[in-house]
């Protein structure tokens, strides 16, 4: 597969776009539709990037990101989970998204596919695309445990032009977490065949049942081809300022020295510096916004599950919730006349797969008071409609 011009022209707007410009600069809209809290950044990050802006760090900084930086992102696995990660296989990248394309660039050819758990944030399974590569998604299923992953069938998608696996845990729009057990058992079958794992582990900390989400890097080895993929944006609360990083194999560090040479050249040495210290001091402000999700979590869970005809799939990870509505089968419309009607973004199941068609996600990162309001404005929208 070739990727042209008219390929990229053909690709849609992801569904979420067309809902949050209906609504974008209303102040009367309650935005529930985007992966981010209210919460600004903390003052000690963004003062901490100020001060290196101030002091002159504004000239071109290392591909792989300033050293300060790398440090801090060894010295955080080692504290969380006791993984010691070499300095030659971490890259600073321009957000996650940036990390997600440099993998794609790095292994996938025309012809080949990747295996995606779906449903998916679909900008990853666009970079598949758009490096030439075939999606084949595999969907979680569910119920009222929430949601789970049939391992087998995942193992059974792959064939001799898999490429890749993809998988987020926790994983957005669902908040589905792959446990230890089932990464191992993938971890056995991708070294058998020679096929890379792609973890997207952004949402890592948002986790309501243990400290964070068990990491592929807890349980493979520097020569494995396994690439992991976080973000600031979450759980430090810096969406904004684009900054994530990537943790690749021994065997590709020359590669990826070059490529982020060719793509970006390196990110910005001040915002590195914030970033830095988000590392090395922020676990507070995680504590703390963990918490806060924790506390949306419920009030969301409790205001859906009272809502006649609604069905919503419980979860404890991320800060998403999913569910479904009696009648509703065209989401993107309803998410349009909830914005119309009712003041509430949210986003339709249809931007993150077929399989979540009929479903729509609502991110509950929150202050209480706009959940409580955002939930009121709901129950009148689908009580009006009976």
């Amino acid at each position: 597969m070739n990727i042209t011009r008219d390929t990229i022209a053909a690709m849609p707007d992801s569904p979420i776009i067309d809902v949050w410009r209906m609504g974008a600069g209303r102040s009367d809209v309650i935005g529930l539709w985007a992966g981010e809290s209210d919460l600004p950044t903390p003052k000690a990050f963004s003062d901490a990037a100020s001060r290196a802006l101030a002091a002159g760090h504004t000239f071109y900084s290392p591909n792989r990101g300033i050293p300060e930086l790398r440090d801090a992102i060894r010295a955080y696995y080692d504290r969380l989970c006791a993984i010691h990660v070499e300095d030659s296989r971490i890259a600073v990248t321009c957000g996650g998204m940036n990390a997600v394309m440099l993998v794609a660039q790095a292994i996938i050819e025309p012809g080949d596919n990747v295996v995606c758990v779906t449903p998916s944030w679909p900008n990853i399974l666009r970079a598949v695309t758009i490096a030439g590569g075939e999606v084949r998604s595999v969907s979680l299923d569910h119920g009222e445990e929430g949601w789970h992953l049939d391992l087998q069938r995942l193992i059974d998608a792959c064939d001799a032009r898999t490429k890749a696996i993809y998988y987020a845990s926790p994983g957005n729009p669902t908040g589905w977490m792959m446990e230890a057990g089932q990464q191992r058992q993938l971890l056995e079958f991708a070294r058998s065949r020679g096929i890379a794992i792609l973890a997207d582990e952004v949402y890592q900390r948002i986790v309501y049942d243990r400290p964070y989400a068990p990491s592929m890097l807890e349980i493979a080895s520097p020569e494995d081809p396994v690439f992991v993929i976080n973000s600031f944006s979450k759980a430090w609360l810096m969406t904004g300022w684009r900054m994530g990083w990537l943790v690749y194999p021994r065997t590709m560090v020359d590669t990826f020295e070059k490529l982020i040479q060719f793509n970006t050249s390196g990110g910005q040495a001040f915002l590195q510096a914030g970033a830095a210290v988000a590392l090395n001091e922020g676990e507070p402000v995680v504590e703390a916004f963990v918490a806060r999700c924790r506390g949306g979590r419920q009030i969301a869970l409790e205001r859906l599950r009272a809502l006649a005809g609604l069905h919503v799939i419980p979860t404890s990870a991320s800060f998403y919730l999913m569910f479904s509505i009696d009648g509703v089968t065209d989401t993107l419309e309803f998410c349009k006349r909830a914005v119309q009607e009712a003041r509430v973004g949210l986003a339709p199941g249809i931007a993150f797969g077929q399989e979540s068609a009929q479903q729509i996600r609502l991110c509950y990162a929150r202050s209480d008071a706009s959940l409580m309001q955002a939930m009121d404005r709901l129950e009148t929208l689908l009580r009006g409609r009976r």
